[in-house]
């Protein structure tokens, strides 16, 4: 029989999909009626489906995404002032074809990391690359390209990736060597891709946040004009599901 050489030749040329679907086919008389142009179409099809999937497995290994996290999954039960309308539209990933921002803010336990996270996944749906970072760990990465040679490939990495996510700006002020490179960051992205920054602080307060009002200002010009904005409220969310979860527990 052709078959065993047939899915020989597909593994070989890594049409792994293909050699699953064509296994299918020919372990199932379910399939016996349908025409050759049908059954190549099938083939073809599992063909298309696993390689996105591969490309998606993919892009959120590389993002780095802080949580597992959907859309789906966000909860609109308790109120903290999320908007669902921004949040439809957001899902629509128009924002990042623009090349727009997000800010997310509000208090510690809010949910700002998920609604990150989860934009970021969906961003990764939509077939654009994203990477994550929370601030301290960007800088650090940044410090050490730097004493090792990679920073213009990293420079080079993050200026390129359709959606960046800041996550927790503000726990630790910036000096000016490091407003310096984020202003280069933003610079390099603006009107080109998109980034997300969760914080605590209102934009109005960043100047707080940072050593160089200057360079502030600069940071501020080239973010926060074109960004859509998120402002949570409210109790912390991990307070709340713990306190769900005990009343489940006991009742």
């Amino acid at each position: 029989m052709l078959k065993v050489p047939t899915m020989e030749k597909l593994t070989d040329m890594r049409l792994h999909g293909m050699a699953t679907a064509l296994q299918e086919q020919c372990s199932s008389s379910s399939y016996d009626e349908l025409s050759f142009q049908e059954r190549l179409g099938m083939l073809v099809d599992r063909e298309m489906t696993e390689r996105e999937n591969r490309r998606l497995k993919s892009r959120l290994t590389k993002a780095r995404l802080r949580q597992q996290a959907s859309l789906e999954d966000i909860d609109y039960r308790h109120p903290r002032g999320l908007d669902r309308s921004i949040m439809r539209s957001l899902s629509t990933c128009s924002w990042v074809r623009d090349h727009l921002n997000v800010l997310v803010t509000g208090p510690t336990g809010a949910g700002k990391s998920f609604i990150a996270c989860a934009i970021g996944h969906k961003v990764c749906l939509e077939g654009y690359k994203v990477l994550y970072f929370r601030t301290s760990r960007l800088f650090q990465d940044l410090a050490i390209a730097k004493g090792d040679g990679r920073y213009p490939k990293l420079i080079n990495t993050i200026a390129k990736t359709n959606v960046l996510i800041v996550d927790d700006w503000g726990l630790i002020k910036l000096d000016d060597r490091q407003q310096i490179d984020f202003l280069d960051i933003l610079e390099d992205r603006y009107n080109i891709h998109s980034t997300i920054i969760a914080s605590q602080y209102p934009h109005p307060h960043w100047h707080e946040l940072m050593a160089n009002p200057t360079l502030s200002d600069a940071i501020l010009d080239r973010f926060i004009h074109n960004a859509h904005k998120i402002t949570l409220k409210g109790e912390s969310m991990r307070k709340k599901i713990s306190e769900l979860t005990k009343q489940k527990e006991n009742g």
